[in-house]
């Protein structure tokens, strides 16, 4: 018997949990089971492998895609370029390899709506996410900055300077923070939603509401609203290849 996993925290809510078990269903596939690995803190990580030796791969979640590296014995080229992690594979001689399918699925949800307009974007939040979003921008061809509470560089500004600066420069604007996401439905991040236009085009990474306050603010300017459904789907459809049981 083989099994996956989502290691996470906090993630009795998970897509991939759910994605998997129907996939199988749908396939007949009886030989493979999907759990949560839901860790107070990465240190926990090796118990996994101790307590579950059949486990032949795992989805990796917020706040673990970055804290995983270390414990892994390599990372795919892009997963170095990257920087952040979302799938492991487990070898048949026990080594784990991390991969990131995080920017394909974002390149592939993305790409059908991106006009010649939108060649500069804001990235909102600066966690693992973001980096897989940085690194799909930099293939498409458009320029970006990052948006933090605290910015720690050149290439990131606050939401303060982008309140007092506005949005008419970004047509492409993405949430990589983890603001708006169930249970806290109401909250979005705070930028000058009234600049929106039609022109814009606004993508979430969450997907639980289907419709965040974030999306439904720039929907009232008419912009172009995604959510992160199709993205998790194409990306766990890769990390699926990777795995190859």
């Amino acid at each position: 018997m083989n099994k996956l996993g989502l290691l996470g925290k906090q993630i009795s809510y998970s897509f991939s949990n759910t994605y998997f078990k129907k996939k199988f269903e749908d396939l007949n596939i009886t030989d493979t089971t999907y759990q949560n690995f839901d860790l107070d803190n990465i240190s926990e990580f090796p118990s996994i492998f101790k307590e579950h030796p059949e486990v032949k791969g795992l989805n990796v979640t917020i706040p673990y895609k970055e804290q995983v590296i270390p414990f892994l014995d390599e990372l795919d080229d892009d997963a170095k370029k990257i920087g952040a992690v979302n799938t492991i594979k487990r070898t048949k001689d026990g080594k784990l390899i991390g991969s990131n399918t995080d920017y394909y699925g974002f390149t592939k949800s993305i790409e059908p709506y991106l006009k010649p307009l939108h060649n500069q974007a804001l990235i909102l939040g600066t966690g693992g996410a973001s980096k897989a979003i940085a690194f799909a921008l930099t293939h498409l061809g458009i320029a970006f900055k990052y948006v933090s509470r605290t910015p720690k560089n050149d290439q990131t500004i606050s939401y303060d300077t982008l309140l007092k600066e506005g949005l008419q420069d970004f047509k492409l604007i993405i949430n990589c923070s983890p603001v708006g996401t169930f249970p806290n439905v109401d909250d979005c991040p705070n930028i000058p939603y009234d600049d929106i236009t039609a022109e814009h085009l606004l993508f979430d990474l969450i997907y639980n509401p289907e419709e965040t306050t974030f999306l439904r603010k720039g929907k009232a300017h008419h912009a172009t609203t995604l959510n992160g459904y199709n993205m998790l789907v194409n990306q766990a459809e890769k990390s699926w290849e990777i795995w190859d049981l």
